[in-house]
């Protein structure tokens, strides 16, 4: 019985990991159009120094703070999710930066 338990249990993560893999390929194509969005944002910044916007950054992660705690999400992980992807981007738009 233990075995066949285990069989299961193994089956079903395997359904369950195609399904995140479904779900991967979803964020990758967000973070693609996001990408696309950010591309526009560094043609609109004049000097390097305004890539980073704390103020902005703090309102961003404040709501989604509230979003996350009105949709029953855990808030600490979308904080960490969302800090991490503002880092990469403000990494991002200072590698693609072009000088006017």
């Amino acid at each position: 019985m233990y075995y066949l338990n285990v069989a299961m249990n193994k089956k079903n993560i395997l359904k369950i990991r195609k399904s995140l893999d479904k779900l991967d390929n979803s964020f990758l194509e967000l973070i693609k159009k996001r990408s696309k969005l950010v591309d526009l944002v560094i043609k609109n910044k004049e000097f390097k120094k305004d890539i980073v916007d704390r103020k902005r950054i703090r309102v961003i992660l404040k709501n989604i703070r509230k979003k996350s705690i009105q949709k029953k999400i855990d808030p600490l992980i979308t904080n960490k999710i969302w800090n991490a992807m503002i880092r990469a981007f403000i990494s991002y738009e200072y590698r693609n930066f072009k000088k006017k």
